[in-house]
């Protein structure tokens, strides 16, 4: 249509529903898009390991009390189970003589941070800090640099990933929470969540100065092992070239192709 000169585009109510329908289409598209990429792109800690074999990994996290961890360690002895022991720095400052007897009773030793900060708070600096202080102090008593770090709270993201993989180490979470410092935790609760939720390649865990764990711990291995399963260390349960980590948080091995 001609007026004055100009030509006018006439568009009708049905084409403009059509028209913003696609451009809805368009930016949905988009979105999708960018969240894809934003999940492939996610950095992601060991939270458990694929694997058929009835292996799983017994750990516990050391960040304040220590008045358990000789009673802890006696009832490992007693049902031969390894466990790794992940600690704070400061906590090693406190109890060497524990850091000892942990090494000398055969178990292995991981990187808890030195401050138990928030280490998604922390600037590329920080972290680096946090990790090789920690390390340090570990090394000064057992002789061996830890090769496995827990980030307190189990807080993380691509910078914290990134920066335990820096320093050639692996970022470890867990897949079996037993809740123990919970303020309603009892040995029945501890021990009904544990057996209930382990499978091979599970990772499980506890804390030292948990009220109710050395109640609860004689049950649960007891029964993992009347199941059939093998208690190792993280170290040896976990891939240590040529796998993947899925959404989930499960370590597999990488097939051929992938």
């Amino acid at each position: 249509m001609f007026k004055n000169g100009f030509k006018c585009l006439v568009i009708t109510k049905g084409q403009m529903r059509m028209a913003l329908a696609f451009l809805l289409c368009i930016v949905i598209i988009l979105i999708t898009a960018s969240a894809a990429k934003a999940v492939q792109n996610k950095k992601l800690p060991i939270y458990c390991v694929d694997t058929a074999d009835k292996k799983i990994a017994i750990s516990f996290d050391a960040a304040w009390g220590n008045e358990d961890t000789p009673v802890l360690l006696d009832i490992l002895k007693r049902y031969d189970a390894k466990a790794t022991f992940f600690l704070v720095g400061e906590w090693v400052d406190k109890y060497p003589e524990s850091v000892k007897q942990i090494a000398d009773a055969g178990h292995d030793i991981g990187n808890h941070s030195d401050t138990h900060p928030y280490l998604t708070k922390c600037s590329p600096e920080q972290l680096t800090a946090q990790i090789q202080r920690c390390n340090d102090k570990i090394k000064n008593i057992t002789g061996n640099v830890p090769t496995l770090l827990r980030p307190p709270y189990g807080d993380y993201n691509n910078t914290v990933v990134s920066a335990v993989e820096n320093q050639n180490m692996y970022c470890i979470q867990w897949s079996v929470d037993s809740l123990d410092w919970k303020e309603n935790a009892t040995a029945e609760s501890i021990y009904n969540r544990v057996v209930s939720k382990v499978v091979p390649g599970s990772i499980v865990l506890f804390h030292n100065a948990a009220v109710h764990t050395p109640e609860a711990l004689p049950k649960i291995l007891e029964k993992l092992k009347s199941d059939g399963y093998e208690f190792v260390f993280i170290k040896d349960l976990i891939y240590k070239e040529n796998y993947r980590i899925d959404n989930s948080g499960k370590q597999c091995k990488q097939k051929d192709g992938e």
